[in-house]
C-alpha cells in the first residue's frame, strides 16, 4: 500500500514538472516571439524613418537642382539680355560715330588753311564799310582814359573792349598783362557785346560748313581762317574779321 503511494506521488510529480517545463517552453517561446515582434517593429521604425529621411534629402537635392537651373536659366537670360543690349549699344555707336563722321567730312569740305589777312591798308578796303580797318591802330592808355573817352567798356575773352559808334576796339593798357586773341576791330551788330557776336557767327560758319571749331565766342585763328575763307566763296573783301558786309552775308545781321 505504501508502494502504491510513492508511485502516485512520483507520478504527480513527473506529470506536474512537465507541465511547468512546458509552461516555461511556451513563456520563452511567447517572449522570444515578443522581442521578435518588438525587433521588427524598432526595424520597421527604423526603415520607415530612413525612407522618410531619404526622401527627405532627395526633395531637398531635387529643390537645389531645381533652384540651381532656375539660376541657371536667369543668369542665360540675363548674359542674353546684356549682350543683346551691348549689341544695340554698339550698333547705335557705330551709327552715331558714323554720323559724327560724315558731319565731320561735310563740314570739312570748306574748312581750309586760308591766308589770315591783319594788314588793312590796301586799296581792297577803300570801302566805306571798311574805314574802321583802314584807319585802326593799337592805342596804349591806362583804365581812367578809357573811362573817359568811351562810355562803354566790358570786359569779354580776357580782354577789355570799348565801345564807339557800333564797333568794338581793344582797349589796350586798360589793365596791366592783358592780351588779345584778335588784334582789331569787331563790328557790334544791334548793340551786342564782342562774344556774343562772335558766337553768331561761329554758329553761322558751322552750319555752312565753314567751321568746326569751339563755340566759346572768342575770334580766334580758327574762326578768323572760317571767316576768310567765307568772305573769299562770297566775293568779300578779306578783312579775316566781322565786319558789316560779312554778318549781313551770313544772315546774321
Amino acid at each position: 500500500m505504501k508502494t502504491i503511494r510513492n508511485l502516485i506521488y512520483c507520478g504527480t510529480l513527473v506529470l506536474a514538472l512537465s507541465a511547468y517545463g512546458a509552461k516555461a517552453d511556451n513563456d520563452g517561446r511567447g517572449k522570444a516571439k515578443t522581442r521578435k515582434g518588438s525587433a521588427q517593429t524598432t526595424a520597421s521604425v527604423n526603415t520607415g524613418a530612413a525612407v522618410h529621411t531619404n526622401r527627405m534629402h532627395h526633395n531637398a537635392n531635387a529643390q537645389l537642382s531645381t533652384n540651381a537651373s532656375v539660376h541657371h536659366r536667369n543668369a542665360r537670360l540675363r548674359t542674353e539680355a546684356s549682350e543683346h543690349n551691348a549689341a544695340r549699344f554698339n550698333n547705335t555707336t557705330k551709327i552715331n560715330k558714323t554720323n559724327v563722321v560724315n558731319r565731320t567730312v561735310v563740314n570739312r569740305t570748306r574748312v581750309r588753311n586760308v591766308k589770315i589777312v591783319n594788314n588793312w591798308k590796301t586799296t581792297r578796303f577803300n570801302g566805306a564799310q571798311y574805314v574802321v580797318f583802314r584807319n585802326y591802330h593799337r592805342q596804349f592808355h591806362p583804365s581812367w582814359w578809357w573811362r573817359n573817352h568811351y562810355n562803354r567798356v566790358v570786359f569779354v575773352g580776357g580782354g577789355w573792349w570799348a565801345w564807339n559808334d557800333g564797333w568794338w576796339y581793344p582797349a589796350w593798357g586798360y589793365a596791366p598783362g592783358i592780351t588779345f586773341a584778335f588784334d582789331g576791330p569787331i563790328y557790334g551788330y544791334n548793340g551786342w557785346s564782342p562774344d556774343r557776336v562772335t558766337i553768331a557767327v561761329q554758329e553761322q560758319l558751322q552750319r555752312d560748313g565753314y567751321y568746326d571749331g569751339p563755340i566759346d565766342g572768342v575770334l580766334g585763328t580758327y574762326t578768323r581762317q572760317a571767316i576768310a575763307a567765307f568772305q573769299e566763296d562770297h566775293g568779300l573783301a578779306v578783312t579775316s574779321a566781322i565786319d558789316e558786309p560779312t554778318l549781313s552775308t551770313l544772315g546774321v545781321a
